[in-house]
């Protein structure tokens, strides 16, 4: 797969079927249109490409409502490498681009990108003060003459699946609802740092995670999870919190994991934690014996489940 990060730089030499899109959680709703591109591109013996955003538009546009990160860039590349798609352009989203007119931006995806075809959303919205939509795309398609596939809502329980949709469920702990409407469970990453490593001293030792604060995050509560780490698949029982029995409260949350069947020191080490069920609320105990009574039971709720590896 090639990966590109151009802005109407180069210019390829072999014919193109476009996915256009922010594609900033890769839920069912975004894997229609890419589904499509690389439907086309086989059928047809034509390279696919993903035509995505390295920054979210709101970061230039109004950065204080740039909403939370549903997936990282490398996830998604990922992703799209996995699926077969041929090539993903990442593009940087900067004040040159944003004045682009919608009829130069399809001129652009012709002349540099040889489009065969574009694929969008039911509301797709482009150029400069988003004055481009699929009207004028079949418009447009008809006088250039390329190949026009626009996409129709897709819904979930009798609502549209859309990024805010997910992000509202994961905010609010639904997470097994969230995860319905998204390609692959939702996942937290980072590297493994040390915290105050009681968990240890009441036989379950935790990995802290070192997440990014421009993601979501789960409501706090305690979940069941699958790990990643250098490869392999392990049951995991995250906390998202405050840990209101041992520690003071503070500001800011803490994410440990309990890895179950795993003993090993991975420090400054990364890994991937995707949330699979909210298990309980965070609870404040009145002793340590009642904590760890409660532990025993969620690891024999985790033990109990069926580990679930991600393609």
């Amino acid at each position: 797969m090639i990966v590109l990060q151009d802005n109407f730089d180069s210019k390829l030499n072999f014919k193109t079927y476009i996915a256009l899109g922010s594609f900033d959680g890769l839920h069912i709703g975004h894997m229609s249109l890419i589904n499509k591109a690389l439907e086309l591109s086989k059928k047809n013996e034509i390279r696919s490409m993903v035509y995505t955003f390295n920054n979210h538009p709101l970061s230039i546009i109004n950065k204080e409502k740039v909403p939370k990160l549903l997936i990282d860039n490398e996830s998604k590349i990922n992703i799209f490498d996995k699926i077969g798609i041929d090539i993903v352009n990442l593009v940087e989203f900067n004040v040159d681009y944003m004045k682009i007119t919608p009829e130069h931006f399809v001129k652009n995806m012709l002349e540099y990108y040889n489009a065969a075809g574009m694929i969008v959303g039911f509301n797709y919205r482009f150029g400069y003060k988003n004055a481009g939509d699929v009207s004028f795309l079949k418009e447009i398609s008809k006088r250039l003459d390329f190949e026009l596939y626009v996409m129709d809502s897709v819904m979930y329980d009798n609502e549209v699946v859309s990024s805010s949709r997910i992000r509202n469920l994961i905010s609010s702990g639904n997470i097994v609802e969230a995860n319905k409407m998204l390609f692959q469970p939702f996942m937290l990453k980072g590297k493994v740092v040390k915290g105050k490593q009681l968990g240890r001293k009441l036989g379950f030792p935790t990995v802290n995670l070192q997440y990014n604060d421009e993601f979501t995050i789960p409501l706090t509560g305690v979940y069941y999870t699958t790990v990643e780490y250098n490869g392999l698949f392990y049951k995991g029982i995250t906390s998202v919190g405050y840990n209101p029995t041992i520690e003071p409260i503070s500001n800011r949350i803490t994410i440990e994991t309990y890895i179950l069947n795993f003993d090993k020191d991975i420090y400054d080490e990364d890994i991937k934690v995707y949330f699979i069920e909210r298990m309980r609320n965070e609870i404040k105990f009145n002793n340590l014996s009642d904590l760890i009574g409660q532990l025993e039971k969620d690891r024999l709720f985790a033990e109990n489940q069926v580990l679930q590896k991600i393609d």
